[in-house]
Formats: C-alpha cells, structure tokens, sequence
C-alpha cells in the first residue's frame, strides 16, 4: 500500500465519523417549530406590551436555536428552542395575567361606580 493510500485510509474514518454522527442525530425541526409557534402566540398575546423582557428573551433563544442548527449543532439547536418556547409560554402567561388583572380591575370600578349611583354599599 502507497503511503498516500495508508494516509487516506487513516484519515478516512477521522473525516467521515463527525459527517455520520450528524446525520444520525435528528434535526430539532419539531422543537424549532414549536418555539416559533410559542413566540406567535406570545406576540398576540400582546406580550411586547405586558412581558416585554421574557419575549425578548425567547426571541433571542430562537435566533440562537437557528443559527445553532444551521451550524449543524443539533444538540444546541434542541435545547435553545426548548428554551426559547418556555421563555415564550413565560410571556404568554405573564400577558394573560396582565391582561385579566386590568380587566377584574376595570370590572371592580364598573361595579363601584354602580354601587354609588345606587347609593349601596357593598363590601369587597
């Protein structure tokens, strides 16, 4: 065997065993998927409005979980989108919370004003 044959052929298996192992390890398409869905729902939620450092930070965690998988970094890509969908349920639920808080309170003042036009009293 020729010395470039005998180097090709222990060089083969160091070149090629990364290009396998990625292409044994799944793509995270689901867990990408499921962070953009989470970030939309945030975004309607009006989390910009009422959570806006939690979507910030789900939007970064996407951006980072896209550019992981686009260098072929599939674990990392996995786990910042898993990041990226809770900090976006996060907002979700911070802006829910906000939004029936601002609602009980404005139904609390429909309620008061009611009361003193009625001239009742009625105890919280």
């Amino acid at each position: 065997m020729s010395a470039a044959l005998l180097v090709i052929a222990l060089t083969f298996p160091v070149l090629v065993a990364p290009i396998v192992a990625a292409a044994r390890t799944p793509l995270p398409t689901h867990e990408l998927a499921a962070a953009q869905s989470a970030v939309a729902r945030a975004e309607g939620a009006d989390a910009a409005q009422y959570a806006a450092e939690a979507l910030l930070r789900a939007k970064t965690a996407l951006g980072q979980a896209q550019a992981a998988l686009a260098a072929r970094k599939t674990a990392d890509a996995s786990g910042l989108a898993q990041l990226a969908a809770a900090e976006a349920d996060y907002a979700y639920a911070r802006s829910r919370d906000a939004i029936q808080r601002s609602e009980l309170a404005r139904r609390r003042a429909e309620i008061d004003e009611l009361r003193q036009r009625l001239g009742v009293e009625g105890a919280r």
